[in-house]
């Protein structure tokens, strides 16, 4: 190469390797600052694509095993429900074995009767307020809708009844409304009402959707009736015929997978009722020690078949708590395979900055020398 002061090829050398260390030098300190192996795709994009799949992964199993730690509790409370149930329907079969004994006059079983009752009306209690987070636990899933299936006639806006406690065996009903807030509807001769606060409107139409839950002074049933923001406050409605559907039981999914197949994914759980109707205590009574004898029979199925509820809700969260299990130990390790792949070796990364830093200094010292160089030819004009 010949020796000129036009063109510094050393110099230019150093430049690119110079250049070359810096580069490295900045990826090696995004990745330290970022604690990350990959910190664009171009730094491995197999390996970002795989990692960033198995991040999710990992997300949704954190969110699966959430769900599962609280379909373990739901089912606990619906335990417990039970088991105060249990209590109640072991001092109801004190009170009529009790009343069964001939030693005891119309008057005291009359006296013991008003206890079997309250009692009786308790089991309801509890089986209507008991809920998680506003869903009905131990209560049975009974609704009302048209025959058709289509929205309400009459009373439009009207998005959704619910029966909450044990409303019989009835499959029809009537449902009114005033034009003034005031709800009426009945189901199986019984007659519930619940007004609407009038701050919910906002002339004739409603400002937000609202529940309205009507009652009766005489019964521990309840009925809530959804409201849509179509709802006309103002508008008198003419009574119409609602048909009931549902069952004694409540069925619930988990989902504590994080696909979508319904055998691999989520676990269902079926809850029973345990209201007056559903354990066969409703038309029961202690009045008389042929009717107290009865009552102790029925109590005893009762008893029994809250018993089998208990055992099903027992398994299912036997289960639940197995799914949990694994869901950590899927996490752990999704969580190790994405490290892996996307986590940084520090004291790895950190030597190889260090070495690039050495360049640096050594590319920035090697590139003044290069300079200097052409002013050794000026010496061949002395």
């Amino acid at each position: 190469m010949p020796l000129n002061i036009i063109s510094n090829f050393a110099s230019n050398i150093a430049q690119r390797n110079l250049a070359m260390s810096d580069s490295a030098a900045t990826n090696s300190l995004a990745k330290l600052s970022a604690g990350s192996r990959v910190v664009s795709a171009k730094d491995d994009a197999a390996s970002l694509a795989v990692g960033s799949r198995l991040a999710a992964e990992v997300t949704g199993l954190k969110q699966a095993s959430v769900n599962a730690g609280q379909a373990i509790s739901m089912l606990q409370i619906a335990d417990g429900a039970m088991a105060q149930v249990n209590d109640v329907l072991t001092r109801m079969k004190s009170l009529a074995v009790q009343a069964g004994s001939g030693q005891l006059s119309g008057t005291e079983r009359a006296m013991l009767d008003t206890e079997y009752q309250a009692l009786s009306s308790e089991i309801n209690r509890i089986a209507i307020d008991t809920d998680f987070a506003g869903t009905q636990l131990v209560n049975g899933a009974k609704v009302a809708s048209v025959a058709s299936g289509g929205a309400y006639a009459n009373v439009v806006g009207v998005d959704s009844i619910t029966l909450r406690g044990d409303h019989g065996t009835a499959a029809s009903g009537t449902i009114d409304y005033n034009g003034a807030g005031t709800f009426s509807l009945t189901v199986g001769g019984t007659a519930y009402t619940g007004a609407m606060d009038s701050t919910a409107n906002d002339g004739t139409a409603m400002s937000s959707s609202t529940v309205v839950t009507l009652t009766n002074s005489g019964s521990t049933n309840k009925v809530d009736i959804v409201l849509s923001q179509a709802f006309n406050y103002d508008s008198d409605a003419a009574t119409e015929a609602v048909t009931l559907t549902g069952a004694s039981t409540t069925d619930f999914t988990f989902k504590v997978g994080t696909g979508t197949s319904t055998t691999a994914d989520d676990i269902s759980v079926s809850v029973d009722g345990i209201g007056n109707t559903a354990l066969g205590l409703d038309t029961t009574d202690v009045t008389s020690a042929d009717n107290a004898d009865v009552a102790s029979a029925v109590i005893s199925n009762a008893i029994d078949s809250l018993q089998t509820s208990r055992a099903n809700i027992g398994a299912s969260q036997n289960r639940l708590e197995f799914a949990a299990a694994n869901i950590a130990t899927a996490t752990e390790n999704t969580e190790a395979a994405r490290s892996q792949l996307l986590d940084l070796d520090v004291a790895a990364e950190m030597s190889n900055f260090v070495s690039k830093q050495i360049l640096i200094q050594a590319g920035v010292s090697m590139l003044a020398q290069a300079n200097q160089l052409p002013n050794n030819l000026l010496r061949l004009f002395q």
